[in-house]
């Protein structure tokens, strides 16, 4: 539905789509601060391998240097720490501390929250349906992006 309650054709409903996530990205309810950290470190939390600082980089389509002052303020605020490869003693991986995993445990139950909020009026089965989809939407997306860029 549009603002205005008036249902969209499919055409301009799948055109807002990429419009729709960024204004979900810029409405979230957390400071610019906490959603760098968080984006951080949910990407280091869910490598499936080793995570260097050149790894981040690609991952969130960044400079090295802005990545590099990313990981720095995870660190210098307790969330990351450096380690020692276990593949190559001569690499640094990164590693999610004990407080970033709390902060990231507590911003997912905060999401979680908002979500139910925001969907109160929403069918228990409609709630549930879009998660649903929502994941299946991420996990291909990730499955997608591995595919173009190897």
């Amino acid at each position: 539905m549009s603002t205005d309650d008036t249902p969209m054709d499919d055409e301009t409903l799948l055109e807002g789509i990429g419009p729709d996530f960024s204004r979900l990205r810029r409405h979230a309810p957390t400071s610019r601060k906490d959603a760098s950290r968080l984006l951080v470190l949910n990407v280091v939390a869910d490598a499936t391998g080793e995570m260097t600082v050149g790894t981040l980089a690609e991952e969130l389509i960044t400079d090295p240097s802005v990545a590099s002052r990313m990981v720095s303020d995870c660190i210098s605020s307790g969330y990351l720490r450096r380690a020692v490869s276990q593949q190559d003693g001569r690499r640094t991986v990164l590693e999610v501390t004990t407080e970033g995993h709390t902060l990231r445990a507590h911003f997912a139950a905060q999401q979680r929250q908002i979500f139910e909020l925001i969907t109160t009026q929403w069918a228990a089965t409609d709630r549930i349906q879009f998660a649903r989809l929502l994941h299946r939407y991420v996990e291909d997306s990730a499955t997608y992006r591995q595919a173009t860029n190897p």
